[in-house]
Formats: C-alpha cells, structure tokens, sequence
C-alpha cells in the first residue's frame, strides 16, 4: 500500500509526463516581463507610447485637438531682440612731388616733321601734394519688439506647412499704431494651445508704423531726408 508522500511523487510525474501531450505548460510569467517578450521583426522595432508605456491611454475622439485648417486662428509670440555693435577707424596720407620740363617738340612745315626750336626756353611743372585722410567711426544700436497677435491660416503648402497673416490696427485719439506679419510655420511648431513663437516661423515678416503727435516729435524732416540721402559730404 502506497504511502501519501509515493502518492504526491507519482501524480508529480505523471502531471509532468500528461502536460506537454494535453497541451497543457507551466504557468507563465506576466505578460509585462521582458524575458518573455516575443522576438519582433525589424518593421516593429520602432519603440512608441502606445507599445512603449504601460501607462499609455488613448484619447477619445472628442477630446482630441483638431487639426489646424484654413482660416482657423493661431496666436503669434513675437520677442524681437536685437543687439549690433561696429568700431572703425581709418587713416590715410600720401605725399607727392611733381617737376616735369618739355625739353624738345616737334613741328611739321607741310611736307616734313622737324624739331622746332624752343626760344622761350623749356616748359616746366612742378608742385607738391600733401593730403590727409582721417575718419573715426562707432556705432552701437539696440532693438527689441515684444507683443502677441492673432494671425489667420491663409493657405496650406503642399508640404503641410501653413501661411500665416495677422493684420492689426490700433487708433487712440491721434495715435495710430499699425502692424503686419507674415510667414510660414510647421503643424509641429503649434503649441497644444494653438500659439506658435517667432523664431519659429519661416520668411517672417513684421511691418510696425507709427503715426502720431508722438511720431512728429522725433520724425526727420524732408529736407534732412534728402540731404542724408543724397550729401556728396
């Protein structure tokens, strides 16, 4: 008669023996272990959020941002910095001394060519030249430009990159403030939020204009105008 330890022995076996024919195998590990994970083929490698994170969730489609189209709005940051510093100095003096004497001419009687006789004495130059050049140069020039405006998708390029236009106009009393951009940014340039930064935008262009008693208080007149434009000194 069998005891209860030979008994637990023969049903190890025959559990052993019986698995593999019934198809049936040891229990496995969980399914987030990577010694079990299953040889991928080179088109899978590829390592995402969705196969990559075990706290992955996909939104629902309503709560998924739509995708910027024609006409929609975008929120433009512009922070315009700018900062040029240029030194020159030069300075230039020549010297020259000139004495030239005709001492010989010729002179032709009609049928032939002959020297002709200087009785006055020989024609003579001479003079000195001094000149000095010297000019000194420095400029130092700031410039920043700061503010938020609303631009509109005009159109979309073949490559998905949009083209953006902003249009503003801003009139206090007699002051009148006046400010184009434009530009091309990528969809992967567009913040959740819809804003997009200037340094992110391809052929930007900014227009600002100011016009105003505060604009006519430091504007150049015509004549300085045309005079820096056009002084020969």
């Amino acid at each position: 008669m069998l005891n209860s330890s030979a008994i637990r022995r023969t049903s190890f076996l025959a559990a052993f023996v019986a698995g593999p024919t019934l198809g049936l195998g040891f229990a496995s590990a969980q399914d987030s272990s990577l010694l079990l994970e299953p040889v991928r083929s080179q088109e899978q490698q590829a390592l995402t959020m969705e196969n990559g994170s075990f706290m992955f969730r996909e939104l629902p489609a309503d709560h998924r941002p739509r995708e910027v189209q024609l006409h929609d709005t975008l929120v433009v940051i512009v922070d315009y910095r700018t900062r040029m510093i240029s030194e020159g100095d030069a300075e230039q003096r020549k010297n020259s001394f000139l004495n030239q004497a005709l001492t010989s001419w010729l002179a032709f009687d009609g049928k032939s060519i002959r020297l002709a006789p200087q009785f006055a004495g020989d024609p003579r130059i001479s003079g000195i030249n001094n000149s000095q050049y010297r000019a000194e140069s420095d400029l130092e020039l700031r410039d920043a430009m700061s503010f938020k405006i609303a631009a509109e998708v005009i159109d979309i390029r073949p490559n998905g990159n949009l083209y953006i236009e902003a249009d503003w106009d801003v009139e206090n009393n007699e002051e009148n403030w006046k400010t184009f951009l434009s530009g091309e940014v990528s969809r992967e340039s567009i913040q959740p939020d819809r804003t997009v930064t200037s340094e992110s935008i391809v052929r930007l262009k900014i227009k600002a204009k100011q016009v105003g008693m505060v604009r006519e208080g430091y504007e150049r007149g015509w004549f300085s105008k045309f005079y820096d434009r056009y002084k020969a000194f």
